[in-house]
C-alpha cells in the first residue's frame, strides 16, 4: 500500500502527515502562532516519520496542497515537496486546498463552501455537493451579501475556513452554516492523494507551480 508524505502550508497551519493508501497514521501541525512553515516545516516532515517508525526512502510519493492560499505559504511547501520527490525520486502529487478544506465537512444533503481569506472583502472559495463533488469551480470573489444566494435559497450551505468571520458579517440567512476556526489540513489530504496515486496523476517536479489564483501584490509593512 502507498505511503505519502502530505504537505499542507496554504494557510497559517503548517501540517503535515504521513499516509498509507487512504488512511493518514501520523499527522505534525501547529496553527497557533502565524506563519511558522519555514521554521517548523521540515521539522514537522523528519517528526512525521520518525514518529511513523518511516524513512524518507520508504516513500512512495509526495503531495503538496497546491492552493490557493497564502503565497509565502505555498511557495514554501511546494519548494519542500518537489525538493524532496526530486531528492527520492518519486512522483509528486497535487491537491487542491480547497478540496481538501471541503472533507472536513459531513453533511447529508445541501452544498459544502470552502473559503480563504484573501484580503479586503474577497474569498477564495468553491462549492462542492454532500458528495463532496466539486459543482463550482475556484473563484476569487468579492463578497456581497447576496452571495451564494442560489444555493442558500434551495437547502443547507455550510461555509468553512478562515473566510468564515468575514462572510457571517454579510449573510445572514437561515440555511447558512458557519463552521469556525477551521483551517485546511494534512489529515485531509491522504485519501485525495492515494486517489491520484492510483491512477498516476503526477506533476512535473521541474516545472510545477502553486495554484496562486491571483497575481502577487506587495504590500507596504504597517508602521
Amino acid at each position: 500500500m502507498a505511503i505519502i508524505l502530505n504537505i499542507e502550508t496554504a494557510t497559517t497551519n503548517c501540517s503535515v502527515s504521513i499516509s498509507k493508501g487512504e488512511s493518514v497514521i501520523k499527522l505534525k501541525e501547529d496553527s497557533r502562532n502565524g506563519y511558522s512553515h519555514a521554521e517548523k516545516l521540515h521539522v514537522f516532515i523528519e517528526e512525521a516519520l520518525k514518529e511513523a517508525g518511516i524513512v524518507k526512502t520508504d516513500l512512495d510519493a509526495v503531495a503538496i496542497s497546491k492552493g490557493p492560499g497564502s503565497y509565502t505559504g505555498l511557495r514554501i511547501g511546494v519548494s519542500a515537496a518537489k525538493g524532496l520527490a526530486f531528492a527520492l525520486d518519486v512522483p509528486l502529487l497535487s491537491v487542491s486546498t480547497l478540496e481538501s478544506l471541503a472533507q472536513q465537512v459531513s453533511c447529508d444533503n445541501g452544498v459544502i463552501v470552502p473559503m480563504l481569506d484573501a484580503r479586503r472583502m474577497e474569498v477564495y472559495s468553491a462549492i462542492f455537493d454532500e458528495n463532496n463533488t466539486q459543482i463550482r469551480e475556484t473563484q476569487a470573489q468579492i463578497l456581497e451579501e447576496s452571495s451564494f444566494s442560489e444555493f442558500l435559497n434551495k437547502g443547507k450551505v455550510y461555509f468553512i475556513g478562515d473566510g468564515v468571520e468575514k462572510t457571517k458579517t454579510l449573510i445572514n440567512h437561515p440555511n447558512a452554516v458557519f463552521i469556525e476556526d477551521k483551517l485546511p489540513s494534512a489529515n485531509n489530504m491522504g485519501a485525495l492523494a492515494f486517489n491520484k496515486y492510483k491512477i498516476d496523476d503526477t506533476e512535473d517536479v521541474a516545472y510545477f507551480e502553486p495554484y496562486y489564483l491571483k497575481d502577487f501584490v506587495a504590500l507596504k509593512p504597517k508602521s
